[in-house]
């Protein structure tokens, strides 16, 4: 379990977040359209990979709740 939490906030840590601000504003000139459908595609495969590892990190905690539950 331990392991699994390290996993999801490394993943979560490694997304960029959804608003630029006032500095994405005034120099965000430079981003390409490649350049943002890339961000994109990495952006949308680490939020299924949060979502996957959310579930599992779920799952995982309820088994052995359940397990030390009947010990």
């Amino acid at each position: 379990m331990v392991l699994l939490a390290l996993f999801l906030i490394a993943v979560v840590l490694l997304q960029s977040g959804k608003t630029a601000g006032l500095s994405g504003a005034i120099g965000g000139g430079s981003d390409t359209f490649l350049a943002k459908n890339k961000a994109k595609s990495w952006d949308a495969k680490l939020a299924k990979l949060t979502k996957i590892c959310g579930v599992v990190f779920f799952v995982v905690t309820l088994v052995v709740c359940v397990l030390s539950a009947r010990l």
